[in-house]
């Protein structure tokens, strides 16, 4: 296998564990109450709480990223995303209290956020000229992780208990990372000599791709975390109710998010064809009122809304890690990555506890359904506002819109 195929499929892995790792708590806790009540809190909120740091340290370590790359490489960087992340859900696994669980999940946070500023500007590079496929290709396997986290946790805490939820992804996690040490690093700089050069874009085009991408971090943070951590509780509430329903509930989950994997493989496809507005939009017109029909659905209709809700929140993460792609040179596609990332994960992080703090108003997760619609809207008019430049499929065509060299500049040559 060719050495970039071997860097995308590292990468893509990294992309499974990733989502997958982050949402091991919100089923494991459906399986704590009920097997170890009241070491770990009161109930599904206060336990749900605990994953707080995680999110917390993943969305703050994501800043410091760019430059710990530049510093120690990113091969070393990856390692130790593996390594770190893996050796930590173990330890997860047998934490006695609240405070280790607590602490091990924050630890996790600092290795899980490596993976989006390092390893996203990793597969662009090793992608080329078909950055849309790659990237959707790359989303589908992130949420391959997300769909698949609910299911394998709630089967592994009904048959062998919760705490396998926590040991079997670290004990993979950790394999995972001992074979990606036997791999040669990547040479960024050769796949960017043979990559077509990266074109001169408009100052004031970029400003308003950068002003739209930042705006959306923090929206679709929030919405794809909360409506991820969410969709246990959701299926469980309006679908599978009793207790030894468990599996059913994970599988139900896996099915909601195994939708919005494959709506982000066709994104990524089209976005190969398409300008981004042009697939942004109509992903940006769904989360408003499918979420307010979700607040009052019952029965099957849940699981419908719920799978298209999660196509477009999917579809949308491969929209706007393209936007970098397209519209960022590759010196500073690892820097933007990291502060997008940073100011997604603020949003990420704030899901939690948010969930929690709706949660104990009485309102369930009605209340939550509600909020989230609100930030829909959001998200809508950040579709509206971002550019449609049909330069982002001929990029030799943004030559036509750089300024002429100024007379001097003419004269000396």
């Amino acid at each position: 296998m060719h050495s970039a195929k071997r860097q995308i499929l590292f990468v893509n892995l990294a992309h499974t564990i990733t989502h997958y790792a982050l949402l091991i708590l919100a089923t494991a806790v459906l399986g704590m109450i009920a097997q170890e009540p009241g070491r770990f809190g009161d109930g599904y909120g206060a336990i749900l709480a605990l994953g707080t740091g995680l999110f917390v340290v993943y969305g703050a370590g994501s800043l410091p990223m760019g430059w710990l790359a530049a510093r120690f490489g990113s091969k070393a960087m990856m390692v130790a995303f593996f390594l770190g992340s893996g050796l930590c859900l173990i330890a997860a696994g047998f934490a006695t209290g609240p405070f280790s669980l607590a602490l091990t999940l924050a630890l996790a946070g600092a290795f899980l956020a490596i993976y989006h500023p390092v390893g996203t500007a990793m597969l662009v590079e090793a992608a080329g000229d078909k950055i849309g496929r790659s990237v959707g290709v790359n989303g589908a396997f992130g949420n391959f992780g997300v769909a698949l986290a609910p299911v394998v946790t709630a089967l592994l805490a009904q048959v062998a208990g919760w705490r396998w939820g926590f040991l079997v992804p670290g004990v993979v996690c950790v394999v995972a990372g001992l074979l990606y040490l036997r791999e040669p690093a990547f040479d960024a700089h050769k796949a960017r000599a043979a990559a077509r050069p990266f074109p001169a874009i408009p100052p004031a085009v970029v400003r308003r791709a950068v002003i739209t991408l930042m705006s959306i971090a923090v929206v679709s943070g929030l919405v794809f975390n909360a409506f991820t951590l969410l969709l246990p509780r959701l299926m469980q509430e309006r679908l599978a109710s009793s207790p030894d329903l468990l599996p059913l509930v994970g599988g139900l989950a896996f099915a909601v998010t195994l939708t919005g994997g494959l709506t982000q493989f066709t994104v990524g496809r089209m976005i190969d064809r398409m300008t981004l507005k042009r697939v942004f939009l109509p992903l940006g017109l769904i989360p408003l009122p499918a979420f307010l029909l979700l607040w009052r659905a019952e029965g099957w209709a849940v699981l419908v809304l719920s799978a298209l809700i999660a196509a477009a929140i999917f579809g949308q993460v491969t929209v706007n890690e393209t936007m970098t792609a397209r519209y960022i040179a590759p010196a500073l596609r690892v820097k933007l990555y990291s502060i997008r990332f940073f100011v997604g994960f603020l949003g990420a992080a704030a899901a939690s506890p948010l969930i929690a703090w709706l949660y104990g108003l009485g309102g369930g997760v009605g209340l939550v359904l509600l909020v989230l619609a609100g930030f829909g809207t959001v998200t809508l008019l950040c579709a509206l506002f971002f550019p449609d430049r049909p330069e982002e499929l001929r990029p030799e065509l943004w030559a036509a819109e750089a300024p002429p060299a100024p007379p001097a500049a003419v004269a000396a040559e």
